[in-house]
């Protein structure tokens, strides 16, 4: 049996399921306790004024696009479209920073600061929602 191969073919599984679980973390969060989420997570500030109805609506689609991933990790291919959707918000969710970038509304420092917990998810997310595996 080739290990490399083993363990590779389950690499994408395992992503799936870590991405998953921190989207479902986030939104959790946010809907449980937004003003915590929105005073720990740096930047956020520079956003708008808190709004906890807004903050609770994004933790709602953050769990739905985590429980898109987790489906597909559970399920395979066939939960695929569940999964695309999600990776649909954190993609939208990711333009909206850059789009923001170069409109001038929040500076380049933001959008680097944004690249682990927004751009590099929604990338993620993209990449493990379809796949044979």
């Amino acid at each position: 049996m080739n290990t490399h191969r083993s363990l590779s073919s389950h690499a994408p599984q395992a992503l799936r399921v870590l991405l998953a679980g921190g989207l479902l973390a986030n939104g959790a969060a946010m809907l449980a306790a937004p003003a915590t989420w929105y005073r720990s997570v740096p930047g956020v500030e520079f956003t708008g004024p808190f709004n906890p109805h807004f903050v609770r609506d994004i933790g709602a689609a953050y769990a739905t696009a985590a429980l898109g991933l987790a489906w597909r990790a559970w399920r395979g291919p066939i939960a695929a479209p569940a999964a695309q959707l999600g990776a649909l918000f954190l993609l939208l969710h990711a333009a909206i920073h850059v789009g923001e970038t170069l409109a001038g509304i929040c500076g380049w420092r933001t959008l680097l600061a944004d690249v682990p917990g927004v751009i590099v998810p929604a990338a993620l997310a993209l990449g493990l929602a379809g796949g044979r595996r």
